[in-house]
């Protein structure tokens, strides 16, 4: 049975540490020799197109109060991320292995509580979509390699914008030039054009005096995205809202989308019983990810790794030759692709990728392990935070845009290094 111990290796340190940034690496802390070295997203509110979230923006919010930034006579909101390698013994001490656990300590200040509807704030570690190497090698079925392109597909991305989109280059959904977002930005016609995979800190909420702090460990029993199957019904993608799309679709009952499997609420939907139709149901708990008996392990999982989250947007952005060539309908190639990537570790074919069929030692499409599908920590190179209300989604809300953000920034090194923890707690999770 696949448990956390087992991706534990003997090379182990005695206290935290920061990690280093991931596009700035030193050479020692590429080749694993290294964890020495600290890092930490800075957050404030100038980096995004101003909402009615951080500013007053007249004829919207200029007579109202601030609900979310402003507090303290308008002292600016700013924020601290500490990006923490945990090398408890027997932990890999390595970052880039998808087997550590990485501590996040979210510190903010300036964030008015949250009162209604459920409300919280949400973090958001960010992965920008990178263009894929290039590989001649098909699979049986004619589709490109995991993680890779064929040179068709190259050459048609070659051919877009200022061709900017060659392999190792952060991907542009125009061909041209990375432009990430900021405070210029005007929806829906200004926005970025780089592909985001945000990866959830987990819901939290401000005390009275706008103080704000969260704790999150990422490791590979939560390095696990959203299903992107949501994503056309946030109301970030233009046009959305005014198709009347903002909800059409829930993802509450698991399943791999409107392309793939439907599942029978009574059998994968949120059961009070402690005994159900299924072994192992009962209220539906994610976090229930190692067990001693794989049937007792939690098998509703609505999210995925968040390596497969990625081959499914090479799929959709990446492969336009090599997947589905005549289709060009961004919905339509988002559900087919998430329907197909999900097929290939989904073991039972049921549409979801289960905590046992997802865990990091399980062999799945031909690989020995699923180490594949989780990207390092070391590959987030944004943090976001925004405002949520009680939707059903787990995607963020108007996800890709920033309308919701309210606080964003980007890795920052800290040199030379500081340890970030004396001793090692109790929890061994």
């Amino acid at each position: 049975m696949p448990s956390l111990t087992r991706r534990r290796s003997a090379a182990a340190e005695t206290s935290s540490v920061f990690l280093a940034p991931s596009r700035t690496w030193s050479s020692e802390w590429r080749h694993g020799r290294t964890v020495n070295c600290h890092s930490r997203y800075l957050l404030d509110t100038t980096g995004f197109e101003p909402n009615p979230f951080t500013s007053l923006i007249p004829g919207v919010n200029e007579t109202a109060m601030l609900t979310a930034t402003g507090s303290n006579c308008g002292l600016p909101t700013i924020a601290a991320v500490r990006v923490v390698l945990e090398p408890k013994p027997g932990l890999p001490t390595d970052p880039n292995d998808p087997g550590a656990f990485i501590d996040i300590f979210t510190d903010v200040s300036g964030l008015f509580v949250i009162n209604n509807e459920s409300g919280w704030y949400e973090g958001w570690m960010i992965h920008d979509l990178t263009v894929a190497a290039v590989n001649p090698k098909r699979r049986p079925d004619g589709h490109a390699q995991f993680g890779t392109i064929l040179p068709a597909d190259a050459a048609a991305l070659r051919r877009t914008g200022s061709r900017h989109n060659v392999p190792g280059a952060i991907f542009t959904v125009d061909g041209n030039d990375v432009r990430f977002p900021g405070p210029t930005d005007h929806f829906p016609d200004e926005q970025t054009n780089v592909v985001p995979i945000q990866l959830s800190m987990g819901a939290w909420n401000a005390l009275q005096q706008t103080d704000a702090h969260a704790y999150w460990e990422f490791n590979y029993t939560t390095n696990w995205i959203h299903p992107l199957y949501e994503l056309p019904f946030t109301g970030g993608i233009p046009g959305t809202f005014e198709a009347g799309q903002v909800g059409a679709l829930q993802s509450i009952v698991p399943g791999s989308g409107p392309a793939g499997v439907k599942n029978d609420p009574v059998l994968y939907g949120d059961n009070p019983n402690n005994r159900g139709a299924r072994q192992a149901s009962g209220p539906r708990d994610p976090d229930k990810f190692d067990a001693g008996d794989d049937s007792q392990r939690e098998f509703r999982q609505r999210f995925i790794p968040s390596g497969l989250a990625n081959e499914i947007f090479l799929d959709v952005y990446e492969r336009p030759t090599s997947f589905e060539p005549g289709v060009t309908d961004f919905n339509q190639r988002l559900f087919d692709a998430y329907a197909a990537e999900v097929a290939r570790v989904d073991i039972n074919g049921d549409g979801v990728v289960s905590a046992a069929e997802g865990d990091i030692d399980t062999a799945s499409d031909g690989f020995p392990d699923n180490a594949r599908l989780f990207l390092p920590a070391t590959v987030y190179d944004r943090f976001a935070v925004t405002r949520e209300i009680n939707d059903g989604l787990l995607a963020p809300r108007f996800a890709p845009s920033q309308k919701a953000w309210v606080l964003s920034g980007t890795l920052v090194p800290v040199s030379p290094s500081v340890p970030a923890s004396a001793g090692r707690d109790a929890d061994d999770r």
